[in-house]
């Protein structure tokens, strides 16, 4: 189960006005409502397949579940936990409402149209959860991927995630979540003011009553005269 909104910001060439030099422009495509999903899901691996525009973009997701081993208070524990391991984006430059007059380079050769190319992450471990839990996190989470299109990097932005690939016990209904650091960070930031106003609040009123119980006791004691002379002789 997912639900999530993304962001593509993605490189392509155009050719420049004197006919010969190519520039870089960049498209920003989001996510639609109402494109395709598919996907495997197993015991330890999992894929999320997303497509629109009639299979000019797919989104793929891949996760894994495995041991991980965490050491505290001088003791090592294991425990199992899910992650994505594999993020890759299937683009077509040919397709023109995001990429106006990009440039396609033609070659006889290649036995796939020249606009399609797939970007993909590397070495990546994300979103890493507790297995039996779901991954929450409205905060912005950004990836890198690198094109087959000359090597350029696209940025994938993730937002409003929640995400559950394994060990879903009810349909459509997420487990416990899991937040992200950020969104922690976030709400401590939030809470921070008022926790120290109410501290604050609560040094005035006891330094009040403090000062209050002081002017009581300091009453009921016998006042010295203040002139010298009021003083009786030894």
């Amino acid at each position: 189960m997912a639900e999530f909104a993304v962001k593509f910001l993605i490189p392509y060439d155009v050719l420049a006005l004197n006919g010969i030099d190519l520039i870089t422009e960049q498209a920003a495509v989001s996510l639609p409502r109402g494109a395709q999903i598919a996907g495997t899901c197993g015991s330890s691996e999992a894929e999320l397949h997303v497509s629109w525009s009639s299979n000019a973009y797919t989104f793929r997701l891949f996760f894994s579940k495995e041991k991980h081993t965490v050491r505290k208070d001088g003791k090592t524990r294991e425990s199992e936990v899910w992650k994505i391991n594999k993020v890759q984006l299937v683009y077509d430059t040919s397709e023109t409402t995001h990429f106006m007059n990009a440039y396609n380079r033609e070659n006889t050769f290649q036995l796939y149209h020249s606009g399609k190319h797939t970007a993909s992450s590397h070495h990546l471990s994300a979103l890493v959860t507790p297995a039996g839990r779901s991954y929450l996190c409205t905060a912005q989470q950004t990836l890198t991927l690198i094109s087959s299109d000359h090597q350029k990097g696209i940025t994938v932005s993730m937002s409003d995630i929640q995400i559950q690939p394994f060990d879903i016990k009810s349909d459509f209904v997420f487990s416990e979540p899991y937040k992200c650091i950020t969104d922690q960070r976030e709400q401590l930031e939030e809470a921070l003011p008022l926790v120290l106003g109410l501290i604050l609040g609560l040094i005035i009123v006891i330094t009040i009553t403090i000062y209050h119980f002081h002017l009581k006791l300091t009453a009921h004691q016998p006042q010295l005269p203040r002139d010298r002379s009021l003083y009786k002789h030894m």
